[in-house]
């Protein structure tokens, strides 16, 4: 196999020599890298390899970070996240030093090795059911995040994940949220539980389609809403959603996977809505799913 080095050259934004942190382009690249670096830290840790043999450091290294601490789940005991140290050289580009962070925590997503992939893929299963908040491998993540954002303030901590990474990255950042502490946050293919509605050709199927489930979700939100038993919750929730919109994550797409193609029809539809005086119906379904609903 090619040495670490030797694959971040082939593989890796060896370009991004000289980072400007004001460069959009520079902090997503960076973010996604470090991602990868998790990546490759659980692949070394299965191909037991170590020193000069492992292929994860230059993800990291080549931008001036270093492992500060590696997330292990409690269950099948591979590493599905790291805390990364910012860690400037003296030529580093001092004018966007402002806009660097100080920590990022990274998650990778499902790994199809051996031995994480029947965890990983439960907990695919349990984003769909609604229930990664419940599970071990979030509250190992969310206490790294508390627990670090507690020391060093919310200002100089960044979130990344992709897929899965990108579900637990989310699932923080609102926690976060929540909180107070909006953290910046690049986020790749999030999943997006629904039916890939985007990838219907017929635009007027596509709109159609849309607007039955909009009017479906408003349905049984504001059923909900007259149920006396509902009030309480409903408040929760509500104060809960006011809580988080101010939180603006950077999320990256691919329109081809339909894991997460359908973030890009959501806030297409969400437009629309708006653009003919529906934004309040748009704001109340945005608090809910129908996956949601039926549980």
């Amino acid at each position: 196999m090619a040495s670490g080095s030797e694959y971040f050259n082939r593989c890796g934004p060896k370009y991004l020599s000289n980072i400007d942190w004001n460069n959009a382009h520079h902090r997503r690249s960076v973010s996604a890298s470090l991602v990868e670096g998790v990546y490759m830290l659980e692949e070394d840790r299965q191909a037991r390899r170590g020193g000069s043999q492992c292929v994860a450091p230059p993800w990291w290294e080549f931008f001036n970070f270093k492992v500060v601490n590696a997330l292990v789940d409690d269950n099948d005991k591979s590493i599905f996240g790291a805390i990364f140290e910012y860690k400037p050289s003296a030529y580093s580009y001092h004018r966007s030093m402002d806009r660097s962070p100080r920590y990022v925590i990274a998650f990778r997503g499902t790994l199809i090795k051996l031995e994480s992939f029947p965890r990983d893929l439960k907990l695919d299963i349990d984003i769909i059911r609604n229930g990664l908040h419940h599970t071990g491998r979030f509250r190992t993540a969310i206490k790294a995040v508390l627990d670090l954002v507690s020391v060093v303030g919310s200002s100089k901590v960044w979130l990344t994940g992709h897929s899965l990474g990108a579900a637990m990255a989310m699932l923080a950042g609102k926690n976060m949220a929540k909180r107070g502490n909006f953290l910046e946050a690049f986020l790749f293919n999030p999943p997006y539980v629904s039916p890939p509605i985007e990838r219907i050709k017929n635009k007027k199927v596509r709109h159609g389609l849309r607007f039955a489930g909009t009017l479906i979700k408003a349905g049984i939100a504001f059923a909900a809403a007259a149920s006396d038993n509902h009030n309480n919750s409903n408040g929760i929730q509500d104060s809960s959603f006011a809580a988080i919109s101010g939180w603006i994550p950077c999320l990256f797409v691919n329109h081809l996977d339909p894991i997460c193609s359908e973030y890009i029809g959501h806030f297409k539809h969400k437009k629309k809505l708006e653009d003919i005086g529906a934004g309040g119906l748009a704001r109340l379904t945005s608090q809910h799913s129908l996956g949601n609903m039926a549980m």
